[in-house]
């Protein structure tokens, strides 16, 4: 089935439970250099502010240091805009894992060639880390 876009993002379904899904998306993270400087637990969150019932659903604030350093270095209020957003939630028996498009995402700078690169290779990197998580 590969990568499914939109507008804003990248996905992939996976037979993955959503425990699995969400551990291996940390270890595809790490293994192209990302970090995840946030990481914020949707459901309990609803529960605990809202007493709302929701899916497992979890946002990771996926950070690549080089890649962060040289978009801060083009545009200095790219800050705005990071960290890089990826999402694991559950869908019946397996997950989705998505992530934001760089690309599009960056590309609300205008005119900023340096800030088109960076974004273009961290699309290929979070594209990496969506291959592998095996879809049906």
């Amino acid at each position: 089935m590969g990568i499914e876009t939109s507008p804003y993002g990248l996905r992939v379904r996976t037979p993955r439970r959503y425990e699995e899904a969400v551990a291996a998306t940390r270890a595809a993270l790490r293994e192209v250099g990302f970090g995840v400087l946030t990481e914020i637990d949707v459901r309990r969150v609803m529960k605990d502010k809202l007493g709302l019932d929701f899916r497992p659903y979890v946002i990771l604030g996926a950070c690549h240091p080089e890649f962060s350093h040289r978009a801060l270095e083009a545009e200095l209020e790219i800050g705005l805009l990071l960290p890089c957003n990826v999402i694991v939630y559950a869908e019946g028996a397996g997950s989705v894992v998505a992530a934001m498009d760089p690309v599009a995402t960056l590309g609300a700078v205008v005119g900023n060639p340096a800030l088109e690169e960076v974004g273009r290779e961290v699309r290929k990197r979070l594209e990496v880390v969506l291959d592998s998580m095996g879809g049906p």
